[in-house]
């Protein structure tokens, strides 16, 4: 009996060690900084939200509208996250903490500013009467309901694109060995979403005959969202564009066609953003319906 208690009390103090120990783990300098732009994402896109609750009357710096702020922050979360693993792999600091808050970040940029940036674009459109309840499932208009539903569908479905893009990834590949995604990634819906936003406060901008263009647009940019809802959860193939286009050498038309690209945005930057997005967004169809029977495994 004595030695039992004695065989539990050096069990207990073995414990006690290793939950010590435990407590005592620190995170490697070097893994803060990628860290640091993960977190610049999810700061990125708390910024867009508020913005974008401003809503297109509300001017600040440059004269930008509110939904022009917010996409530019969305812009820049994407940035901040299509660095960050690479700031991981330079410093030797790829950790699960890492992919964890990198999906959490994504989340807030990627699936909830867009669609706040357009229940926001949508109810600057659907009545001046402040008595109603314009979007929402208690909406007086049914459009207004109609929308708020598109809404949410779109951040369920990048919330689950994210889920499944963290069990499905292979530790075991290269950084720069994977080519190819299981439907639209996060960043390329909320890119397509942001750039046809942001193209239509340029438009708005014009005033005059613009303003009925801009109304007829403004109310497209749903349906846009729906199918980039769709396009994330589905199992289309898309090309990972920074590993396959920027993270190895390239041919002499690539770089002729991006010096173009570049060229046109330095004068039509919202039509160029918004048209390669939606481009991008047309590649994964068009390749699905070219290579039929061709697996995204054979992709990469």
């Amino acid at each position: 009996m004595v030695e039992c208690v004695v065989l539990m009390d050096q069990m207990d103090n073995q414990n006690d060690g290793t939950n010590r120990a435990r407590r005592r783990r620190v995170i490697p300098p070097q893994t803060v900084w990628p860290l640091l732009f993960t977190l610049g994402n999810l700061v990125s896109g708390f910024a867009a939200i508020h913005y974008a609750y401003k809503g297109p009357e509300w001017h600040g710096p440059w004269g930008w509208s509110g939904l022009t702020m917010a996409g530019a922050l969305i812009f820049l979360g994407m940035f901040l996250d299509s660095i960050d693993g690479a700031v991981a792999r330079l410093t030797n600091s790829v950790t699960e903490l890492g992919a964890a808050l990198d999906s959490l970040s994504d989340l807030v940029t990627c699936g909830v500013a867009p669609a706040v940036m357009v229940l926001t674009l949508v109810s600057s459109y659907l009545g001046d009467d402040g008595t109603l309840t314009l979007l929402g499932p208690d909406a007086d208009l049914p459009w207004g309901k109609v929308v708020w539903g598109i809404a949410a569908v779109y951040v369920c479905c990048t919330a689950l694109r994210l889920a499944r893009f963290t069990v499905e990834i292979q530790p075991e590949k290269g950084p720069n060995e994977h080519l190819a995604f299981h439907g639209m990634p996060s960043p390329g819906a909320a890119g397509l979403i942001a750039s046809l936003v942001l193209l239509h406060q340029h438009v708005l901008s014009g005033g005059g005959d613009a303003l009925w263009i801009g109304k007829a647009y403004a109310f497209g940019i749903p349906a846009v969202m729906f199918l980039g809802s769709i396009a994330m959860v589905s199992n289309i193939p898309y090309g990972h564009f920074v590993n396959r286009y920027l993270g190895r050498p390239q041919s002499f038309r690539f770089i002729t066609s991006l010096v173009i690209i570049l060229f046109l945005c330095m004068w039509w930057f919202q039509a160029t953003v918004a048209l390669a997005f939606v481009a991008y967004a047309m590649t994964g169809p068009i390749y699905a319906f070219k290579n039929r029977g061709t697996t995204l495994a054979d992709e990469q």
